[in-house]
């Protein structure tokens, strides 16, 4: 029972071997792909086999090539076999040695043969045979030519290549005989190197005898020539020469022209350009030095002119900084070909020393005031260094004579000093307590500025708010930034409340803004989100007003300063900007939102008017807010409102209690009344006692409007809708605001308003909706197309069936290239595993091998210990 399921298997393995010999012998199965021509470079797709068959040869492929590349990956060394025909399938061995042979004996003969010669062919020269030439049968060709020819002598042999040393050997050893017989001595080298320095030294002292005496010929032809010279001069008689006065030879223009060029003025390099930090340095130490000067005044301390510390001077100093007493500088020029020098006179003494007084006497005015002129003298600094000339000698030379002069006069003052008396030193204490300080911290809280500005004049306010500045300059520390930026906030917060006070400081106001313009260009992010914050608090009480009471009163001052100073810290020319697009629409809500009920409340109309026209005068912006209030405040002035037949908006009404609020009690008041601005105080509080006082305000308020009505005309020109839009100004203008019933200014401000409505040409028409035939509703309709061939794309051009065909060549082979390197992938996985495999299995198989062998190792020392016991 236990062998019959073996034979079963094997019974199947044989029935499947049988049924494989079957398939590959079966020419049914075999797959034959036909081609129709052959195409010379073309590879061969076309294989005939058996079913897998393409799939083996796939794999045999991968193996050939990509299991190469994998086995070779990280491996540098490797052994190329760079034989001929090595890997030529197509050469047998023999050809294949039979060339390696050829090239081997082409290579050997290239480089040692080279000067081999071939026995066969016989050599020339000149016709004659080398053979016959080594014979050394020469003859003489001519009886001129000595036996000696072409044979060097032995004297030369040795000097040239001997140094002498070997035909001195020579002639001692053959050549006694003759040496005795001529009493010479052969000399040595020595002597021979001491007769060549005899030899040079004698030559050198002829030379040195030639040069002397060609010196004394040279001399003797000077004295010569001279004698000569003499002769051929013509002389004039002594009483000639005292008749005759010497006259001097005048200098030539061109020469005169030469010697003035070398003392003119040469330019000088200017001082180099400081950065803002080192301005701001500066500034802070001068401000510094300022304070400190007016601290000591105001302790009355006398010693820091008057004592003169004794500085320590080393041994190599060479007390350059001295100062004379007297300056004995003298101007050099050189004029029509003659040196002029000044002499200094006793006048330009006492010039001198007068000048000196009075530059002394306006540098103690100085100091008096330097706490008001500090930043008109930076001014005037920056200013001189934009109109230099370039004559920087000059000015060197006159502040070095400044110099001299102010350490004269400090010195000078210094005397006087020491002579105060005790009345005259408490005086100065007194003025030195009364100057405002120099340097100022920056306030932390609102209540610290308030502090620090409170009691000062507007002047004076200014003057710290600068000083503030620069004692905290963002370089000079790393919290000044900081502290600065609340300043920007703690600044506005400031000028709303003088806006606020009765009376309003509008003075005040006006001198903090270049401060606070300053502080804005260094942080306008700060400036732009305390001014939002301000914009948005306002709009903000403005809409719950309008929520609660259906309408919201005028902002008061303090809003109207923030939005004037709105237009002067940022650009209003922006598209869109984020601090003046919102006062923007807050003005046009204002002017929108808040009912005109009193001459005050229409004051502060006119004043966002005045606002509005200055926002848009660079963009040219429309704002029908603007037309419109404008129409509203000339409706007022009308008497007769029934029959204008204007169509008035809000915040104006037809009729009712405010709708006479520009019309005159009396004709007579246009007599005696005077063009004058509205003042800004007028929006906070006015009082109004005599109907004269309030018919003249009436026409100051007309006259305003009219102004801006004037300004919104030559602003508008050029809008393609301007006559549409001023249209009912004309009318109201025209028939029922006559220009007899208004004074002379006015008049002239009425006709010029109506000459420019009049005069712009109408060129183009209302705007209406362009007619045009009205589009159907969409119909579902199927859209039925007929299709010829199924499966064929119609309606296409050529271009774009060219396009399709290449984007599904392209999907074609990118999913042919994934497909072969997915294959790829799992033929390299395939192998990496069975790497694995083979080197677990041959681990395991040494194990194996060890353990056994150590099994009979220990067998047989078990064996050998028992045949001890034994």
């Amino acid at each position: 029972m236990g062998k019959a399921p073996k034979k079963k298997n094997l019974a199947d393995k044989v029935r499947k071997a049988k049924a494989a010999t079957e398939i590959k012998n079966n020419p049914f199965e075999v797959k034959i792909n036909r081609k129709k021509f052959d195409v010379l470079g073309r590879k061969s797709k076309h294989d005939v086999g058996l079913p897998g068959v393409s799939r083996s040869k796939a794999i045999n492929k991968r193996k050939e090539t990509l299991l190469k590349e994998y086995k070779q990956k990280n491996k540098s060394n490797k052994f190329i076999d760079r034989r001929l025909g090595e890997y030529d399938a197509k050469m047998t061995p023999e050809d294949k040695i039979l060339q390696r042979f050829a090239i081997e004996r082409q290579r050997a003969h290239g480089k040692r043969d080279v000067y081999n010669l071939n026995e066969e062919e016989e050599l020339t020269h000149y016709g004659q045979s080398l053979a016959e030439i080594e014979k050394f049968n020469d003859t003489v060709g001519s009886d001129d030519e000595s036996e000696d020819k072409g044979l060097l002598s032995a004297e030369l042999t040795a000097s040239h290549f001997g140094g002498g040393g070997g035909l001195l050997r020579k002639k001692t050893a053959g050549g006694d005989q003759e040496d005795e017989q001529g009493g010479q001595k052969t000399k040595s080298r020595q002597e021979l190197i001491e007769e060549l320095i005899q030899k040079s030294k004698q030559e050198k002292r002829e030379r040195q005898v030639q040069k002397e005496e060609a010196q004394e010929l040279t001399e003797k032809l000077d004295q010569d020539w001279k004698s000569i010279q003499a002769l051929m001069v013509k002389k004039t008689p002594k009483a000639e020469h005292v008749d005759k006065p010497e006259e001097k030879a005048k200098p030539e223009e061109y020469d005169m022209i030469v010697r003035e060029l070398g003392f003119e003025m040469k330019a000088q390099p200017s001082e180099k350009m400081k950065t803002p930090e080192e301005l701001a340095q500066e500034e802070k130490e001068k401000l510094q030095k300022l304070e400190a000067d007016r601290l000591r005044r105001m302790m009355g301390d006398e010693g820091g002119n008057s004592v003169q510390s004794q500085v320590h001077m080393s041994a190599d100093d060479l007390n350059d900084g001295f100062v004379l007493d007297k300056h004995d500088k003298k101007t050099l020029s050189y004029q029509d070909g003659k040196w002029n020098i000044e002499e200094e006179t006793e006048d330009d003494k006492e010039e001198e020393e007068e000048t000196g007084e009075e530059e002394g006497s306006e540098a103690e005015g100085e100091n008096e005031e330097d706490d008001d002129d500090v930043e008109e003298e930076e001014e005037e600094e920056e200013g001189s260094g934009a109109d230099e000339d370039g004559h920087s000698d000059l000015e060197s030379e006159q502040e070095s004579e400044n110099e001299e002069n102010d350490e004269e006069e400090e010195a000078s003052s210094s005397r006087q000093q020491q002579t105060l008396s005790r009345e005259e030193l408490k005086a100065q204490q007194e003025a030195a307590k009364a100057e405002l300080p120099y340097t100022f911290t920056a306030p932390e809280s609102y209540e610290d500025l308030k502090d620090l500005l409170h009691g000062h004049t507007p002047d004076n306010q200014r003057l710290i708010m600068a000083r503030t500045q620069k004692c905290n300059h963002p370089s000079l520390a790393a919290g000044n930034k900081l502290k600065l930026q609340k300043l920007v906030g703690f600044l506005m917060e400031y000028m709303g409340e003088l806006a606020t006070r009765s009376p309003p400081e509008l003075c005040t106001i006006d001198k903090l803004i270049p401060e606070l313009y300053a502080l804005c260009q260094v942080f306008p992010e700060a400036a732009g989100k305390s001014m939002q914050s301000i914009l948005g608090d306002a709009a903000h009480s403005m809409e719950e007003a309008v929520e609660v009471k259906g309408h919201a009163a005028f902002p008061t001052l303090d809003m109207l300063v923030y939005l004037k100073v709105t237009a002067l810290l940022f650009p209003t020319s922006d598209f869109r900007h984020p601090v003046t697009t919102p006062a923007l629409l807050f003005i046009s809500q204002t002017l929108t939102k808040c009912p005109v009920r009193s001459l005050q409340d229409l004051t502060s109309g006119l004043v966002l008017c005045c606002l509005a026209v200055e926002y848009v005068s660079f963009s040219k912006r429309f704002l029908p807010e603007l037309i419109n209030f404008l129409s509203g405040t000339l409706h007022l002035a009308v008497q007769d409102k029934a029959s204008t037949g204007c169509m008035v908006v809000p915040p104006f009404r037809l009729s009712g209690k405010y709708s006479d609020l520009l019309v005159l009690s009396d004709s007579e008041s246009c007599s005696s009344w005077s063009k004058k601005n509205l003042p800004l105080s007028a929006t906070q509080h006015l009082e109004l006692k005599s109907d004269l006082n309030k018919d003249h305000y009436r026409l100051n308020c007309l006259s305003t409007c009219l102004d801006l009505v004037k300004r919104c005309c030559l602003l508008y020109k050029d809008l393609t809708f301007f006559t549409h839009i001023f249209q009912p100004i004309r009318t109201l203008l025209s028939k029922h605001l006559c220009s007899q019933m208004l004074p002379s200014t006015l008049q002239e401000l009425h006709s010029e308003i109506l000459e420019a409505i009049s005069s712009a040409s109408v060129t183009h028409t209302r705007l209406v909706f362009e007619k045009k035939k009205p589009i159907p509703l969409k119909l579902f309709t199927p859209k039925i197309v007929e299709v010829l061939d199924y499966g064929k794309k119609r309606g296409c051009t050529r271009e774009e069936r060219e396009k399709e065909r290449l984007k599904h060549k392209y999907k074609k082979e990118f999913k042919g290239a994934l497909r072969e390197i997915r294959k790829d992938s799992r033929f390299l996985a395939r192998e990496k595993l069975n790497e694995v495999m083979n080197r677990d299995a041959e681990r395991k198989r040494k194990v194996k091998e060890l353990l056994g062998s150590l099994a009979t190792q220990e067998g047989e020392w078990k064996a050998l210990k028992r045949k001890k016991r034994k």
